[in-house]
């Protein structure tokens, strides 16, 4: 455990740069039910396979803008001319692959949305739509992935989305509070318990 300048006992990934701790204090971990915002998480966290999540988290806002704030349907009728021009803007990781995949992603969350109603009900579902709460008291423990992270990486390549490995899939629902991976010594296990 870390503490940042305020005392607090920290993740100790979540103590710096200021944008890491707060990420770490008011996002990771939370529950997220927000389509677009899963949509956003899911896209940055496959954008993040081989990098680092502090080199993701300082585009977030360049990822927002190309990816018109992540509005699922706009994603999804984006042309060949704009994820091409994506590729000459610094402001995202400049993989063609993985700037396709985000449309990729739009279409095949689109398909789940209309299938199961949103895509919140669609990505829950993998956990019954309740957080898995897991008690690790060191950072060691915490695993890379899980049978559910495998189950639902399987199914999203069934269907159609890129980058969902199942490493990724662990570290999506780390951040979209589907589990809850925050040390038991963590100041943030604490408040969200109350």
């Amino acid at each position: 455990m870390n503490d940042a300048s305020d005392g607090k006992p920290r993740c100790a990934w979540g103590t710096a740069p200021p944008a890491m701790l707060a990420y770490h204090d008011t996002e990771w971990g939370v529950p997220l039910h927000d389509d677009r915002a899963l949509f956003e998480l899911l896209t940055l966290e496959g954008a993040q396979a081989g990098l680092s999540w502090r080199t993701i988290l300082e585009r977030r806002a360049a990822y927002r803008d190309a990816f018109h704030g992540f509005d699922i349907a706009r994603v999804a009728r984006m042309r060949d001319a704009a994820l091409e021009k994506l590729l000459t803007d610094s402001g995202v990781v400049r993989n063609r692959l993985k700037v396709f995949s985000v449309r990729d992603n739009a279409r095949a969350a689109l398909a789940a949305i209309e299938e199961v109603g949103s895509f919140d009900a669609f990505l829950w579902g993998f956990v019954d739509g309740t957080p898995i709460v897991n008690q690790w008291t060191r950072r060691e423990e915490v695993p890379a992935q899980t049978e559910v992270s495998d189950r639902m990486s399987k199914t999203l390549k069934k269907r159609g989305f890129k980058f969902v490995g199942s490493t990724i899939c662990y570290a999506f629902m780390q951040a979209t509070g589907m589990v809850d991976d925050h040390l038991t010594t963590c100041w943030c296990r604490a408040a969200r318990s109350d």
